[in-house]
């Protein structure tokens, strides 16, 4: 009798468990910018994250260079595990340890990775690294900065884009001599995920407006797949308003009224057509992060995927994307006290002390920036009181002993200790 009670019991603790699984499943993927019931555990010690880095080709490893500066003296609690990937290297070593990396470690910061061979089975390490992470969804919001000079003023457009099927699912074959074919993949899942993460965002946003970018005149089947997928989930929001535009007219509409658009969802290589249109609107490459989302893992990279290997080396490289692709992923980990200085401090460099790199018309150097931008977040950071700063809090609970500690000045005077380190610069009095 007892052990069929145990039988009994195990039997409904796994179909509780069961249960519980699918019904994480389904609220992910009917609200798919909430974060997962069931998290994988991140990479975190002591209140301090580790991030896989990836710093690709071109400019990218100077640019992590500078991330790696700015977190330091900000005291950013996360720590950086780089791998560099060969991109003349036709093995997949480093990228399958890279791989790991991310899975173990939740989050990744990358540039751009060069996939310098033509053979095809070497595919693309970008588009592999999204694939394999099922990171379906790329966000970018591309918002004018009032201190660089363009044709349009006060843009502000969220691109949604559809991030591992399409033209990018690499299916390619030569069926005949001089005859290729090419596979475009579009299925009713990912065209939901994607269209239903635009809608959701655009919700919880306080926007008004969702546009699907495609092509179903011409590709009546894939592309009018995703456009009736998308019209169907849009009833579901009947507080946001819906409408479609065709890819060609959409560029076109782009360049001469961007004002017209809010949230914009489209396939895969639309969205890499219509994400370079929209940050030349607001002033070059190297300004807009990008933000690649799946269930279970996020990557952060600068919004248009660009190498820049020809001002490599320069010191006149943009670091702007870059650093705010590594605010995303702070605001991602919940770290927004520093996340926001960062974002502040780069709004302040742009529009107010006017520093900008050549590929904005201006003469500053990469090193001038982030010099100034260091200094902007010295001051935002001189009125920040260290018990307001949760991670900073916790780590002092964590390597404190404060049962051994004879008065309150033998306490602030360790906490000052622990604050010097961490790049805080205000000093703790009673």
């Amino acid at each position: 009798m007892v052990t069929v009670a145990k039988q009994q019991e195990g039997t409904s603790q796994s179909s509780s468990i069961l249960a519980s699984l699918v019904q994480s499943y389904d609220s992910q993927h009917i609200h798919p910018t909430v974060k997962p019931v069931v998290t994988i555990p991140k990479a975190k010690y002591g209140g301090r994250y580790t991030v896989t880095m990836l710093p690709g080709g071109g400019i990218g490893p100077e640019l992590m260079e500078y991330v790696k500066e700015v977190f330091q003296f900000a005291g950013v609690p996360v720590d950086f595990e780089t791998i560099s990937i060969d991109p003349l290297r036709e093995g997949n070593e480093e990228f399958e340890y890279a791989m790991t990396s991310i899975k173990r470690n939740g989050v990744c910061l990358k540039g751009n990775i060069e996939t310098k061979s033509f053979i095809a089975g070497v595919p693309s390490r970008n588009v592999a690294i999204r694939s394999e992470l099922d990171l379906f969804v790329s966000l970018l919001h591309c918002k004018s900065y009032p201190g660089i000079k363009c044709r349009h003023k006060g843009i502000d457009v969220v691109v949604v884009r559809q991030n591992t099927e399409g033209e990018y699912s690499m299916l390619e074959h030569e069926s005949v001599h001089g005859v290729v074919e090419s596979m475009k993949v579009v299925t009713t899942k990912n065209a939901e995920r994607v269209a239903r993460y635009g809608f959701e965002y655009a919700q919880k946003n306080g926007r008004k407006k969702v546009t699907t970018v495609h092509k179903a005149n011409i590709m009546k089947l894939s592309d009018g797949l995703f456009l009736e997928t998308s019209r169907r989930v849009a009833k579901d929001y009947p507080d946001i308003k819906h409408n479609d535009m065709i890819i060609d007219n959409c560029c076109m509409q782009l360049v001469s009224n961007p004002h017209q658009f809010d949230v914009m969802i489209m396939t895969n290589l639309y969205g890499a057509i219509v994400s370079n249109v929209v940050c030349g609107l607001v002033g070059g490459a190297g300004l807009i992060s990008g933000r690649n989302y799946g269930d279970h893992y996020a990557v952060f990279e600068p919004g248009t995927r660009n190498t820049g290997t020809s001002i490599a080396g320069k010191n006149i490289a943009n670091p702007t994307a870059m650093l705010n692709a590594s605010a995303d992923m702070l605001e991602h980990l919940e770290f927004n006290y520093h996340a926001s200085n960062i974002k502040k401090a780069i709004e302040f460099t742009i529009n107010e002390d006017h520093l900008h790199t050549p590929d904005l018309g201006g003469t500053s150097s990469s090193t001038d920036v982030i010099h100034n931008i260091l200094k902007r977040i010295g001051k935002l950071s001189r009125n920040h009181n260290w018990y307001e700063n949760e991670s900073i809090f916790f780590g002092i609970l964590c390597l404190l002993r404060i049962d051994c500690l004879n008065s309150i000045s033998q306490l602030h005077e360790h906490i000052g200790v622990i604050l010097r380190g961490s790049g805080t610069r205000k000093p703790v009095t009673e």
